[in-house]
């Protein structure tokens, strides 16, 4: 961690005659570029019912003068650690522009300004850039919210932006962000740093959630630390089994493990309530495994993943590569089924399987599924397809021909234990050790696991629901 530590502390400093010269100089200059009216698909009656209708976007580059306003409000303050009378003129100079565009940047402070004072100033810069009278309390949240439901497009140049703030205040974040696959607008600080620590040497302390390489097990008669009522996340590769406890998983987030003679890397997002398990070696020739580790950050309430050899990004929800050389290479990680089930049913259905030690939960035993989350994301996510509560437990799965469909979870499980069939297309569902698994026509897996139907929702867009 730098000195800056995790949040930013803007001190004051004296005032810089040079540098308001120059802001002024820049800000008399012509700003170019006029208002129209956005160019992009009605949204949904339940959006403006929730947010309200969208403001005017602008198109075009920024003026000089605006760049110049952005560097002296955005970079300079965090690269100093300073706010003063510089950032002031300059954010009263962007609240004129009435360009929403630039609120995004406005988030991205938000999300680290810690003085009262500052998130007041850059509130109130937001609601003048987006027409609405946002309140100062928890004002980073609402104020996302609105752009990603609103889909309101970055301002130029806003990755560089957006990656001066970011990588002043955690430095490990310097070959995270690139240009790549993904939408750096709905990027966000976790309030974690990132897990940089070396493949197999997980037992090393870390400032980070701390991942798990190649973790110890034991059999399910040793196991006498588990309740029969603990959640755990069970895995079944060639014959083999094993249970990931959700205990262990809500400290460690990602495992990198290998069962069945196959190498697998299982991300946990507590937000999402979803694990999902990854084969990591069926990449493409000359590819070394990828090693997967939490880079801190969160894309629409989801972990960021990223593979430690090369710092290449993933889409957690999906499993393909989005930025660096695997983004390049193309890999697209292939899912094995998740059931999420209580240990006792896991065990008596599977009794060969085997189970992490206690050791890995770092002597915690925490239930976030079920306390922290129980309101609602906790971060911004949008607006959430309304279809089905934000939390609502589905089964999802993605067919043959690339449809992908979510299963409410409840629903599904008391047709199947009345004996109902449940198919879409090639999928079929099937009751496993008190979960639920999708398989093709021949029986064979498909990848599924259980997540928050925002989740999966967010992540799938076009995603048809099953109505029983």
């Amino acid at each position: 961690m730098n000195d800056k530590g995790p949040f930013m502390v803007f001190a004051p400093k004296p005032f810089s005659r040079g540098l308001l010269a120059g802001l002024c100089v820049a800000l008399s200059m012509t700003v170019s570029g006029s208002l129209h009216a956005q160019d992009a698909a009605p949204l949904p009656d339940y959006v403006i019912e929730e947010f309200g209708a969208p403001p005017e976007i602008p198109t075009g580059p920024l003026s000089n003068a605006m760049q110049f306003a952005l560097r002296v409000a955005f970079v300079d303050s965090v690269s100093l650690g300073t706010w003063d009378e510089n950032q002031n003129l300059a954010l009263a100079e962007i609240s004129k522009s009435k360009d929403p565009r630039i609120a995004w940047l406005i988030s991205d402070m938000l999300r680290f300004a810690s003085s009262q004072q500052l998130n007041e100033r850059l509130t109130n810069t937001a609601s003048d850039l987006l027409g609405k009278g946002f309140r100062f309390e928890n004002s980073w949240g609402v104020v996302t919210d609105h752009l990603m439901a609103w889909d309101i497009p970055a301002p130029p140049d806003y990755l560089s932006y957006k990656r001066e703030i970011y990588t002043n205040i955690v430095p490990g974040w310097d070959q995270i962000f690139v240009e790549g696959d993904l939408d750096w607008r709905v990027v966000s600080w976790g309030g974690v740093l990132i897990d940089e620590r070396p493949h197999d040497k997980t037992d090393d302390a870390c400032n980070c959630i701390p991942a798990a390489d190649n973790p110890e097990v034991t059999s399910a008669q040793d196991a006498t630390w588990l309740d029969d009522d603990d959640i755990v996340f069970g895995v079944e590769v060639n014959g083999e089994y094993r249970a990931y406890p959700r205990q262990i998983m809500e400290v460690r987030e990602m495992v990198n493990d290998t069962l069945g003679g196959r190498d697998l890397g299982i991300p946990y997002c507590t937000l999402c309530g979803a694990a999902q398990a990854y084969f990591t070696d069926d990449v493409p020739e000359g590819v070394d495994r990828p090693i997967l580790r939490t880079s801190g950050l969160l894309s629409r309430s989801n972990k960021v993943m990223y593979d430690l050899n090369t710092y290449s990004v993933f889409d957690t929800f999906l499993g393909h590569a989005v930025t660096g050389p695997l983004a390049e290479k193309g890999v697209q990680l292939k899912q094995a089924t998740v059931i999420t089930t209580d240990w006792g049913t896991w065990k008596k259905e599977h009794p060969e399987t085997t189970v992490l030690l206690e050791r890995y939960a770092l002597g915690r035993d925490p239930d976030f599924r079920n306390g922290r989350d129980a309101n609602g994301p906790i971060f911004p996510v949008g607006d959430v397809d309304p279809r089905l509560s934000v939390h609502e437990d589905i089964i999802g799965v993605v067919t043959a021909s690339g449809k992908p469909v979510a299963f409410q979870r409840s629903t599904a499980v008391a047709a199947l234990i009345r004996g109902d069939s449940i198919e879409v297309e090639n999928v079929r569902l099937e009751l496993d050790a008190g979960g639920v698994r999708a398989v093709d026509v021949d029986g064979s897996d498909l990848g599924s696991h259980q997540s928050f139907w925002f989740a999966w929702s967010q992540f799938h867009p076009d995603t048809e629901l099953w109505q029983g």
